[in-house]
């Protein structure tokens, strides 16, 4: 006999409680807004949109509710036979497919006759600098199962070093990358002496820590970091040795007309080049020993020890790798702004970054790159709502996380099958 679903006096109560707390959190919040009065700032009451938030809200957990018992309903008929929505990309034939689409599309988008050409390719550039943040981050929280949310740290340690170098000592951004990298690497070796023995909420609280020192360390050493007015003038990358300048650059030695697209496209192209590697180093480590000692960390770190794996070399090498990665990006960063400043590296960064690891499901390659595109779009779409982008942005998030609240791809792979005969034998 199946259990009795609740009432519907039951589901639109809990509806009304959802609204009333609505209510009190939008109250404040966009109940009110200020004009420039004479003397002062004015206050103007905006009850309609508070009105319109409530009966979304209400709505929406009235239909939230209606699903998930049409859900538990169709539990018997699809326990035979599972409907995971999207877990076919996790497939490695169908996400070799989708991987590839993605390349063509990347390949051909700055030869694209399109009006606002050059807007697509700033939007992919960002987005690939994302995506390359959150491959790095996901082998640390991914594959190793450590909590980071100073991942940011890391970013901002490759932007100023490749800066401050490149400044110092007139080396280009191809020179520079590899001590960016390194140096990175370095401070994420050193992060991990002090929480080998952390997980889970104090690790988090220590790695968040970690990335306000640097952050702040960044605004008041002041002589070497320039301080809140940062760094400015950072060189551009050269396609070997040649300047994409005016006169005298690319442009000149191969006796095209220079286009400032020229700069652009360049620029996109070294981050696609960064982020392919990026993506071929990760899933290279994945099935090399050490890649499987970070799954077995994830999974069971008493296991791991029982196994003979040494969880801090384990530890201290997924810190380390992914902190190289987000140096890399730094770095990139750096030279593509040509200006860097400590606003550029805060918190919001670093959770910004989990989240499209999150998003996109922990240890999946795939997953980060479309949770990296649903966020990047999704701000730049939200433009149009201009003072309610946040909110718009915040409540996709959630309705995400409800509807997969393991991630986009939740469903992983083995990095490593036996083969048939091995396993009979």
């Amino acid at each position: 006999m199946e259990p009795s679903s609740p009432g519907i006096a039951r589901h639109v109560k809990e509806a009304l409680l959802w609204a009333l707390l609505a209510f009190v959190l939008a109250l404040p919040l966009i109940g009110v807004e200020t004009f420039p009065a004479v003397t002062t700032l004015g206050l103007r009451p905006r009850f309609g949109a508070v009105a319109i938030v409530v009966a979304v809200v209400f709505v929406a957990r009235l239909l939230l509710v209606g699903l998930t018992a049409l859900r538990k309903r169709r539990i018997a008929t699809l326990i035979e036979k599972p409907v995971r929505p999207l877990a076919g990309l996790a497939s490695p034939r169908v996400a070799r497919i989708v991987g590839l689409l993605f390349l063509a599309v990347a390949i051909v988008l700055p030869f694209l006759p399109l009006d606002n050409r050059r807007y697509l390719i700033d939007t992919a550039t960002v987005l690939l600098i994302y995506v390359m943040l959150g491959w790095g981050l996901n082998v640390v929280v991914g594959l190793a199962g450590l909590l980071d949310l100073g991942y940011v740290a890391f970013y901002a340690v490759g932007a100023y070093c490749y800066a401050l170098v490149a400044q110092a000592f007139g080396l280009g951004f191809w020179e520079c990358l590899p001590l960016s990298g390194a140096l990175a690497a370095l401070f994420g070796v050193l992060l991990g002496f002090p929480v080998l023995r952390l997980r889970g909420d104090y690790l988090a609280i220590v790695t968040l820590g970690f990335g306000e020192i640097i952050r702040i360390i960044l605004v008041n050493w002041a002589s070497l970091t320039g301080g809140p007015n940062g760094i400015s003038g950072i060189p551009r990358p050269s396609f070997f040795g040649l300047p994409l300048t005016p006169t005298g650059g690319f442009a000149d030695f191969f006796g095209i007309a220079y286009s400032p697209d020229q700069r652009v496209i360049y620029l996109y192209f070294v981050i696609l080049a960064l982020a392919l590697g990026t993506n071929l180093l990760v899933r290279r480590l994945r099935r090399l020993p050490i890649g499987r000692a970070w799954e077995a960390l994830r999974e069971d770190e008493i296991a791991c020890r029982s196994l003979g794996i040494n969880p801090t070399l384990v530890k201290l090498s997924a810190f380390g790798t992914g902190a190289m990665l987000g140096g890399f990006a730094g770095a990139f960063f750096a030279t593509r702004a040509s200006f860097i400043s400590p606003e550029s590296f805060t918190f919001s960064e670093s959770a910004s970054i989990l989240a499209i690891v999150v998003l996109g499901g922990m240890g999946s390659q795939l997953g980060v790159v479309l949770a990296a595109s649903f966020l990047v779009l999704l701000g730049e779409l939200g433009r149009e709502f201009a003072q309610y982008r946040m909110v718009v942005f915040g409540a996709c998030m959630i309705l995400i996380m409800i509807w997969r609240p393991q991630g986009l791809i939740a469903h992983r792979e083995p990095s490593v099958r036996l083969k048939a005969d091995a396993a009979q034998s």
